[in-house]
Formats: structure tokens, C-alpha cells, sequence
């Protein structure tokens, strides 16, 4: 089982605070990049952030200074901390991660944790 696994979703109030963690059980191979994507209600999928394997994060202009995007490398797990939520910010939020196992990256998607913030 590689697939990632996403948890930390929920309600919450505009101005709150919600951390969502990305976590790939097992062992055998390493994760290159980490990526988190929303979608809302009738939108496409976005990117709202992206983390290299040495922890260098890129964000979305909507998110940055808001969100933060961390990893831990021993635990396979990925982490974003997300400030000042805006209704504009619900959204099903699924990670995605390249991991690597000797013959070239694989792609990987979880099933989505849902983030609803309400005024």
C-alpha cells in the first residue's frame, strides 16, 4: 500500500486554522516531491502547494502567506498548515506524491480530505 493517505479536514469558522497531513504507510521507496491539490464545487482541481524532498515549498498565489507546507521525511508524512482560512478555501484538498522506487518516479493520489470554512 503506497498510496497516500490524507487527514486533518473539517469545518471551520473564516479566520481559523486547520493542519492537514499527507502520510505514505510502508517502507521500500522514497518520496520525491509532495504536492497538495483543492477542488470546489463546481471548479477544477488547482495546485495550492508544492514541496520538494529537501523542503523547499512553492504556493499558490490565493494561499501564500497563509498556508505552509512541511515534511518529515523519516515518517513519509507531509504537512500543511493552513492560517486565516477564507470561505474561498473549501474545497476537497488531496495530496499527491512522486515516489520513487529504483526504476523512475511514480505518481500517486489520495482520496481527499474535505476542508468547509464557514462565515
Amino acid at each position: 500500500q503506497v498510496q497516500p493517505v490524507e487527514s486533518g479536514g473539517g469545518f471551520v469558522q473564516v479566520g481559523g486554522s486547520l493542519t492537514l497531513s499527507c502520510i505514505v504507510p510502508g517502507s521500500g521507496f522514497s518520496i520525491n516531491d509532495m504536492a497538495w491539490y483543492r477542488q470546489a464545487p463546481g471548479k477544477q482541481r488547482e495546485l495550492v502547494a508544492r514541496i520538494s524532498s529537501s523542503g523547499s515549498a512553492d504556493y499558490a498565489d490565493a494561499v501564500k502567506g497563509r498556508f505552509t507546507f512541511s515534511r518529515d521525511n523519516a515518517k513519509n508524512a507531509g504537512y500543511l498548515q493552513m492560517n486565516d482560512l477564507k470561505s474561498e478555501d473549501t474545497g476537497t484538498y488531496s495530496c499527491n506524491t512522486a515516489q520513487e522506487f529504483g526504476k523512475g518516479p511514480v505518481t500517486y493520489w489520495g482520496r481527499g480530505t474535505q476542508v468547509t470554512v464557514t462565515e
